[in-house]
């Protein structure tokens, strides 16, 4: 059980405390519920971009990292659909410049034309060479718009498109932080060798006098049930064909979500994993493959992905892949196979718990999901499945007419 308690600052600043006597260092967490979700078609990637922004200095404190690395700090940050969230780890003694630092960049960025440029070109480089330039890279582009038709998942966090970005103008950027960067959609947790005492008196001294904004409310268009199977050929410049496979799942905080977790270990997470054992090992029709979830808060994916081995059909390959999870829907799991899965669950939630920033990090995401308390009884609502209750997930999810196949072919 993860310990924590909580206050909310008249501005709305949720704020989780999370006391660990045993370490000298502190992590601080900020977690702001905006995501790539929260983009305008025309406009996507901005999320993304403001993660390279916030460290480009606020309006008091010109550089970021510097004070930072003085104080023994390390920090970090990273933007998904859903979320965007920033953390610090330091000594417990230097605190306070967590809170000097984090809440300067709350009461707002130092925009201008100059820091914009160079972030912008950060992002176009980062896009470049992850998603235009490798092998694979655009995959993942080509994979949501096959399997979204209407909710912003369509896109990724980079962005749909390199030229919204390299196109973005100041007032625009401004406009997007002043509306989701407010102490009223954020979550703030502080954890280490310390006090709520503490943690209120120092959140109301640098925190209390910003600005709390406008809540963020969302209006995003639900996917409609998917009743027709898609599929798409596209030919690149790759070593290897590669099979893509996407099937909907239910969100983060139904049932099945949890189902559908077990279902990517049981089928794709290892070497002793459903898939590998029989397309890798016995069939040799893949030279790797892996099965997971795309994890959203919103429903989201669950994904089977492969490099084909060489000589091999990759149609061939795909029937294969489909005949696994028929034979899933079909035939369920033993309990042992069952429970070898949350054995492997089990350990990783526990492996997450060792790590100060850790506990940081995912209590201020179950805070967002509505609750810190959910995240202790994450566990209970694994064990709860039980091989019946998976196997009637998989029938819903691996129905035909809910899977989206792309063939990434190497050029001939």
């Amino acid at each position: 059980m993860l310990q924590f308690e909580r206050f909310t600052l008249d501005n709305g600043l949720r704020v989780l405390v999370h006391e660990d006597k045993a370490t000298p260092m502190a992590a601080m967490n900020i977690l702001y519920d905006v995501g790539a979700r929260d983009e305008e078609p025309q406009r996507t990637g901005f999320a993304h971009l403001f993660e390279h922004l916030m460290f480009g200095g606020s309006v008091n404190i010109p550089e970021y990292d510097e004070p930072l690395q003085m104080a023994g700090g390390e920090n970090n940050a990273y933007t998904t659909n859903d979320i965007t969230n920033y953390y610090i780890q330091l000594p417990l003694k230097n605190l306070e410049t967590a809170f000097w630092l984090e809440s300067d960049r709350v009461l707002s960025l130092a925009f201008s034309e100059k820091s914009l440029d160079v972030q912008r070109k950060v992002v176009s480089e980062e896009f470049k060479e992850h998603y235009l330039n490798k092998p694979y890279g655009d995959a993942w582009h080509i994979l949501r718009v096959l399997a979204y038709k209407t909710h912003p998942y369509m896109w990724p966090t980079i962005g749909k498109d390199l030229k919204q970005i390299e196109e973005a103008h100041l007032d625009e950027v401004k406009a997007f932080f002043f509306q989701h960067y407010r102490p009223l959609n954020a979550v703030m947790c502080v954890a280490g060798n310390v006090s709520v005492e503490q943690v209120k008196e120092l959140s109301q001294k640098w925190f209390g006098g910003i600005e709390a904004g406008e809540k963020c409310v969302r209006h995003l268009p639900a996917e409609p049930r998917q009743e027709e199977a898609r599929e798409q050929t596209v030919y690149a410049d790759v070593p290897l064909d590669a099979l893509y496979k996407a099937w909907h799942i239910a969100g983060r905080l139904t049932p099945t979500y949890y189902a559908s977790d077990l279902i990517t270990e049981i089928m794709g997470s290892g070497l002793s994993s459903r898939l590998y054992q029989r397309l890798v090992k016995e069939e040799q029709l893949f030279s790797q493959i892996n099965c997971y979830h795309t994890g959203s808060l919103d429903p989201g994916l669950l994904v089977v992905e492969g490099k084909i081995r060489e000589g091999k059909d990759i149609a061939a390959a795909n029937e294969a892949v489909e005949r696994e999870m028929k034979k899933l829907a079909a035939e369920g799991v033993s309990d042992s196979e069952l429970q070898k899965s949350k054995n492997k669950i089990e350990a990783m939630i526990a492996f997450e718990d060792m790590s100060l920033l850790s506990r940081a990090n995912n209590l201020a995401f179950y805070e967002l999901m509505g609750d810190a308390e959910l995240i202790n009884q994450e566990w209970g609502k694994y064990q709860a499945v039980t091989a019946h209750f998976l196997q009637d997930t998989a029938k819903e999810i691996f129905r035909e007419g809910n899977c989206n196949t792309l063939f990434y072919r190497k050029k001939q």
